[in-house]
């Protein structure tokens, strides 16, 4: 049996959350530009739980962009998919299934435009979400009479000036812009480019001043890990369980977060899924949950990596399984990152609770998380994430951060690479790893003199923008862990520094 509208009657909802017929029967709210898993798995997630709360009340026209096939996958399933929430949360394991039904059409851009602009004339279509790649919010000239235009901000300018045209321009008629790609300020250059796109498309004052008035461009940050198709195994055992098949089948972890800027009160209107989920935020700046990320989780990230890797651990999971190694993540976030990201935005509390999500989502089970992976770009991930929080650690205490002098020694010792024409590696525990750094070809030359690849690596201001040996204490902590990490291996490193519970 496959997973469609005639077949939910016949779906036992113990084991799944399945919609009501009511809910498949809302109108067209949203048209999202992407298929892609993050949006079924945080924003159409957020939209179904709405909807199921009787909050929203809205489904999603999704537009296909790419130019591989068409809808076909989501039509035979009438739009429907199951979302598996698998994880650690609050320290507790999570195994959720739910049926979403928060699409009601998928079309192909290539196939169905005309079909995709008569949407923009439906007064209740008030939000677009889209998730196009880091790629997708690029400049170009689009003419907007071509069916359809090539980018995404081409395509979206067609919509609204579509919608401009058949509302006669009306302030009421302007939506509600929720771009989720992962790059900064994303509304703002989406809106840029679409404001040149008009000029370029000569469609008039009147317009332009129409799509800065009266849209509304929010600026976002999305986060929740959500890889997508299930193991094949892993799949046909929950379809055994739940009585169905279904092609679409995605899985996500259970942490989620949706920040979304606007001060306006018709966006919290609109927006009106908020009030479904704590996972959601409204709020006038987002800056404060992209410095959480950026610190906490991504930096806690970096800083561990090397160290996870000379300790032999291949995945994060594996390493957060080891009692040292979580406990050493544990106090490096408590300890040395949370005092540093405190500010007049950020509480204590908020922060710590922060790094204790980030402790479930390190320990989930059902993530495959490499740490070879975190390696690329070593350097630049170090440079942006965790020497910020060098510098604040010694201005709030002016003494060394011991765990992450760690880190940094760590690094040096992994970027003891090996080299072979262009191509770099490291060793570690008998294993190769493949290094792409664009500094590599730097620490390779450093440790031609071991006697002073430390003095040298802290001390050169391309990979730092500083001299680290400006630091007090900081050479010799750092030069203290590599002599360690050679000598006595980072997994008897790390459990004396656990046992000690001091440094």
């Amino acid at each position: 049996m496959i997973l469609n509208k005639e077949n939910l009657k016949n779906i036992n909802g113990n084991n799944v959350t399945k919609p009501t017929i009511e809910i498949l029967a809302l109108p067209e709210k949203v048209i999202q530009f992407g298929t892609g898993v993050l949006l079924r798995g945080l924003p159409d997630y957020f939209i179904d739980k709405a909807n199921q709360k009787g909050i929203f009340n809205g489904r999603v026209l999704v537009v296909k962009s790419t130019s591989k096939g068409g809808a076909d996958e989501f039509s035979k399933q009438d739009n429907l998919y199951t979302l598996c929430v698998k994880g650690i949360e609050n320290g507790l394991t999570v195994e959720e299934n739910s049926i979403n039904a928060s699409i009601s059409r998928v079309l192909s851009a290539s196939q169905d435009w005309a079909e995709i602009l008569k949407a923009a004339h439906r007064p209740e279509m008030q939000v677009v979400i889209s998730n196009t790649t880091e790629v997708g919010i690029v400049k170009s000239e689009d003419k907007i009479t071509d069916n359809p235009p090539q980018s995404y901000p081409g395509k979206l300018l067609a919509f609204l000036y579509e919608r401009y045209q058949a509302f006669n321009g009306s302030a009421e008629s302007g939506m509600v812009i929720v771009p989720t790609e992962l790059i900064s300020d994303n509304a703002d250059k989406l809106k840029e480019i679409l404001i040149d796109l008009a000029i370029q498309n000569k469609l008039g004052w009147d317009f332009e001043n129409w799509l800065t008035s009266a849209n509304h461009f929010c600026k976002t940050l999305v986060d929740r890990i959500v890889p997508g198709k299930l193991p094949v195994a892993e799949q046909k055992a929950i379809e055994s369980e739940l009585g169905y098949e279904d092609e679409l089948m995605i899985m996500a972890e259970p942490f989620r977060l949706w920040a979304i800027e606007s001060s306006n009160e018709k966006v919290k209107e609109i927006l009106s899924f908020e009030k479904a989920d704590k996972g959601i935020f409204i709020v006038p700046s987002i800056d404060k949950f992209k410095e959480l990320k950026l610190r906490l989780l991504n930096g806690t990230h970096t800083i561990s990596c090397g160290l996870a890797i000379l300790a032999g651990f291949n995945t994060v999971k594996e390493a957060m399984a080891d009692k040292d190694f979580s406990a050493h993540v544990l106090r490096l976030m408590k300890d040395e990152i949370t005092p540093v990201v405190v500010n007049e935005d950020i509480s204590h509390n908020e922060a710590i609770a922060f790094a204790e999500s980030v402790i479930d989502r390190f320990s989930n089970p059902f993530l495959e998380h490499q740490w070879q992976a975190i390696t690329l770009n070593y350097t630049s991930k170090l440079q942006m994430r965790n020497m910020p929080l060098i510098r604040g650690y010694y201005a709030l205490k002016n003494e060394v951060p011991q765990l992450t002098a760690l880190g940094v020694a760590a690094y040096i010792v992994f970027m003891n690479v090996s080299k072979d024409g262009d191509t770099y590696t490291a060793s570690a525990n008998g294993k190769t790893y493949p290094v792409q750094d664009e500094f590599a070809e730097v620490l390779y030359e450093y440790w031609k003199n071991p006697e002073s690849v430390v003095d040298n690596t802290l001390g050169d201001r391309r990979l730092w923008d500083k001299n680290l040996n400006n630091y007090p204490g900081f050479n010799a902590a750092v030069k203290s862990y590599v002599d360690l990490l050679q000598n006595k291996g980072a997994k008897e490193t790390l459990g004396n520094l656990h046992s000690e519970r001091t440094i």
